[in-house]
């Protein structure tokens, strides 16, 4: 019996996860045997019953670090050896999975989240990464600009297959409280409190908004451990009463609609799903041109705006340039809605399947 092995060790908020669940009910429709190996947590009321799970019995790895738990999900999946037919898909931890492929003699197919410029930043680590994603059968990226970066500092081929737009069918639009009978302009970004989403440039740039007299709110979505750090910059600047920290939001997307703005500051991404969800629900959006995806969704600004990433004087001036002439913004958050077609689940599930039916109809060699 042909098993389709997903090695996603931590499984954590946001973009990924999302897909990781939008892709595991279609390997169920389309594989009898799916076996998730993980040291997570699993939402069960997200998957079908048939999916297999591999993982600790013991509660005491679940707040462990993603390394810890890569590990602990090796050991796991060695038990994996006699099964005959099988694949990995690697959502995580990919050079661990791919060594593990190789004990247990099957092929891998290794899906990358970050372009290699992030991480890639000396010719030992060139080599490092060259050689073990070439053991990988197959590479999946997630943008065009995300394979050409692959291409050029590691030598690799890789499949451009765009992340699937993972909204159910009925969305209740929630309404944002902070926002409440408020007539300025409305923001609101959603990502995860670290260094790559870079919140300090927005928060930055809405500074000198503040200074210029424009009024405003910015509603931020997520947690992360620069919490306090962004907390204490706000107060430094005396815009508590301007940006409200949110935390973290169960489908964060159903607070679109309460926006005027979409704005994403990251420093880099892979195709970061808040853009398409902001563009699925016609808000105007606000990027950062970092690697490797938003300006990709953006068609190169057809689609939206663009500010240089970390220069919060440029992100500064085109929020004024919204304030200034938000029709030619809505123009383009409407363009960009017709062009979501790029992102249809059919066409996305549609390659993957073909992806992984050709290596299971191949020999290992």
């Amino acid at each position: 019996m042909k098993t389709l092995i997903i090695f996603f060790p931590s499984i954590e908020s946001g973009g990924v996860e999302k897909i990781f669940y939008h892709l595991l009910n279609n390997f169920s429709l389309k594989f009898k045997k799916v076996i998730v190996v993980t040291s997570s947590k699993i939402k069960k009321n997200k998957i079908p019953k048939k999916i297999e799970f591999l993982k600790p019995n013991s509660i005491f790895w679940l707040d462990k670090n993603r390394i810890v738990k890569s590990i602990v999900c090796f050991f796991l999946a060695l038990g994996l050896y006699s099964k005959k037919e099988k694949i990995i898909i690697s959502f995580q931890s990919n050079i661990i999975s791919i060594i593990l492929a190789k004990i247990i003699r099957c092929k891998i197919i290794t899906r990358l989240n970050t372009s290699p410029e992030k991480y890639v930043n000396s010719s030992l680590k060139r080599i490092f990464f060259h050689y073990f994603y070439k053991c990988s059968n197959e590479i999946i990226v997630n943008s065009f600009e995300f394979k050409k970066n692959l291409k050029k500092i590691l030598k690799l081929n890789s499949q451009v297959i765009y992340n699937p737009i993972a909204l159910p069918k009925k969305i209740s639009k929630k309404k944002i409280d902070y926002f409440h009978n408020y007539k300025d302009l409305k923001i609101l970004s959603i990502g995860r409190l670290t260094d790559q989403k870079d919140h300090l440039t927005l928060i930055k740039s809405l500074n000198l908004i503040k200074k210029e007299g424009f009024r405003f709110k910015l509603y931020l979505i997520g947690q992360g451990y620069n919490h306090n750090k962004i907390l204490s910059v706000i107060k430094n600047y005396k815009l508590n009463k301007y940006i409200r920290l949110a935390g973290f939001k169960r489908n964060a997307y159903e607070f679109m609609n309460s926006a005027d703005l979409f704005i994403l500051s990251s420093k880099y991404e892979g195709l970061p799903n808040v853009l398409i969800e902001a563009q699925y629900f016609g808000v105007p959006v606000i990027s950062s041109d970092c690697s490797s995806g938003p300006k990709e969704i953006l068609l190169n600004e057809k689609a939206g705006t663009t500010f240089k990433t970390g220069n919060y004087f440029d992100l500064k001036n085109k929020i004024k340039l919204f304030l200034e002439n938000k029709n030619s913004f809505y123009k383009k958050a409407k363009f960009a809605k017709k062009q979501l077609y790029r992102f249809q689940n059919k066409i996305i599930e549609e390659k993957y399947y073909k992806i992984l039916t050709k290596h299971f109809n191949k020999k290992i060699n």
